[in-house]
């Protein structure tokens, strides 16, 4: 095993925290763009590559873990991301010693893998909501779950026939027979059981496994609708470049906590306390699966005053992601403002920009991610909270208790629908 691979399992969770990336192919349809570079470090936009895009967009769901599974070219995946912290997530890579194919690949990680984790390919972009992909998984209860995506010709693709939630059958590509269907998107959520099923190396996955589990009716399908990208060719590459940037600039719905997420019951930091309002997992979904970035701003004084700490506030925080996750949801960022200019704990007396009314923590997250303003909002059940929104040129809705999942479903129904490029054959 390549030194490099050395690690600890993750922590164990309630929610699933790990994805493995498949970056070991080697790009050879891209022809002289991949003679000295691996396909997963194309440069999509200035400064950043197809792979810095997966990772983010994996991590911003609440995966804690990624293992960067490489083999060509290694050394310089290796180089660029290992043992780095990415929004919250520990990257890890682990190289193979020889070409193993994707199956090959798995069991050279084996012994970092968690008794459940994503898998996806590193080569394609599929926009989906990961966490509705692990709740379906678990609520299948199956060793493999794929992500399907319906486009207008599968021949270049080969197709997957689906009945019900069940995988049956793979359909090899014919070119030249053009006709729509679903495709393979290329995201997975595996068991550590699927290593018993590889019984040789190199093996893939994709032609070794999946097809038995499909005819003994051991894999699960679930049909996504999202952006669908696989930058195998020249074509399709230059095509990324023009259409990630667009795809990765995402409004956002910022969300107060205490009275619109969770019931305010007045300084609550417990786990054990946490309530959510009435369907608020459900309307953070409907944000997740519609596009937008969900972040929470959140005044806790109640660390300057001395109640807790800001180590209790993370660990609330960690708690509501595991609760969220359990429905198929996620927040992308919490920002929290731990200041109050009466606080009883010197370090934290003062009236900082962070604090509500004031848009500090706006100002920040709209800084820290690629964020379209004009078409995002904030809820919050205070006056400061509009006034923050307004401070940050954010459009601000009150929040006056009730339904949060019909709330939020008026307000995306009255935004302007997010414009993505579509599906592409």
């Amino acid at each position: 095993m390549n030194a490099l691979s050395l690690g600890l399992h993750s922590m164990t969770s309630t929610r699933v925290v790990q994805a493995a990336i498949l970056v070991g192919g080697k790009g050879t349809r891209l022809g002289s763009a991949t003679s000295a570079t691996p396909k997963p470090l194309m440069e999509i936009v200035a400064g950043r590559t197809f792979l810095d895009l997966l990772i983010e967009n994996v991590a911003r769901q609440g995966f804690t873990d990624i293992l960067l599974l490489a083999g060509h070219f290694g050394d310089q995946i290796a180089e660029r991301f290992h043992d780095r912290q990415i929004m919250g997530a520990h990257i890890r890579v682990v190289i193979e010693r020889e070409p193993l194919g994707t199956g090959g690949a798995l069991v050279e990680a084996s012994h970092l893998l968690d008794a459940r984790f994503v898998l996806m390919n590193g080569d394609s972009y599929f926009d989906v909501n990961l966490r509705a992909l692990t709740h379906a998984a678990e609520r299948e209860d199956m060793p493999a779950l794929m992500a399907l995506r319906e486009v207008d010709d599968v021949s270049r693709y080969g197709s997957v026939v689906l009945q019900g939630t069940t995988v049956t059958q793979f359909v090899e590509k014919r070119p030249g027979n053009a006709r729509p269907g679903l495709i393979n998107g290329g995201i997975y959520v595996l068991t550590r059981a699927i290593l018993q099923r590889i019984d040789h190396v190199p093996c893939s996955i994709e032609a070794d496994v999946f097809p038995s589990l499909a005819a003994e009716r051991r894999m699960s399908g679930v049909v996504q609708d999202g952006y669908f990208l696989d930058i195998g060719i020249p074509e399709s590459l230059a095509l990324g470049r023009l259409e990630l940037p667009v795809v990765d600039r995402r409004p956002a719905a910022f969300l107060d906590r205490d009275g619109v997420i969770n019931v305010d019951s007045g300084y609550t930091y417990r786990p054990e306390d946490l309530r959510f309002v009435q369907n608020a997992p459900f309307a953070i979904r409907r944000l997740n699966d519609a596009g937008y970035r969900v972040i929470v701003v959140t005044n806790q004084a109640g660390v300057a005053h001395g109640h807790y700490d800001e180590a209790a506030v993370h660990v609330f925080h960690a708690h509501m992601r595991d609760r969220l996750a359990a429905e198929g949801a996620y927040i992308d960022r919490f920002y929290h403002c731990p200041f109050h200019p009466d606080g009883v704990v010197k370090a934290y007396r003062m009236n900082h920009p962070d604090r509500k009314p004031q848009p500090g923590m706006l100002l920040r997250a709209i800084q820290d991610h690629s964020i379209d303003v004009s078409r995002s909002f904030l809820i919050g059940d205070k006056q400061s909270d509009l006034d923050a929104a307004a401070g940050a040129g954010v459009m601000g809705l009150l929040f006056e208790g009730g339904d949060l999942d019909q709330f939020v479903e008026r307000v995306v129904h009255s935004m302007p629908q997010r414009q993505v490029p579509g599906a592409r054959t």
